[in-house]
């Protein structure tokens, strides 16, 4: 079982419902946030070791907080998922400009979330180790 800490942030209680259930049946510890600002607040509490992030949200969206946590962690080795049904080239473009953001295009299956994060998080540590 993974120990690893996954932060969630997402304005949907559904959404946040959904994938913590599958993130802690898969064995993560999981915290939640209902957007950027309270995101950012959690971080600060713990480093998790991703986090999973609309971009769509009130009082700090996704893109605000990606750039939050780039001012504030600029050093950060945990990875950014960030959740979304935009995928225009503009999102895209900026995507390309934040280190270790991935985009997961909604819809999302929570196993799919759920093996990405197992994955990349392997090739984390793989590459801490070399």
């Amino acid at each position: 079982m993974s120990e690893h800490h996954i932060l969630i942030v997402d304005d949907e209680p559904h959404v946040i419902r959904v994938l913590e259930l599958s993130l802690k049946r898969a064995g993560f510890t999981v915290s939640t946030a209902n957007n950027g600002a309270k995101g950012i607040e959690q971080i600060r509490a713990r480093h998790p070791d991703a986090v999973i992030t609309d971009i769509q949200m009130p009082e700090m969206d996704g893109q605000q907080l990606c750039a939050a946590i780039t001012a504030e962690f600029p050093e950060r080795t945990f990875p950014i998922f960030m959740m979304t049904s935009r995928t225009e080239a503009e999102y895209r473009e900026w995507a390309e400009q934040i280190r270790d953001l991935h985009f997961m295009e909604k819809p999302l299956s929570p196993r799919r979330v759920v093996d990405l994060l197992h994955r990349t998080l392997a090739a984390h540590e793989q590459s801490q180790s070399d």
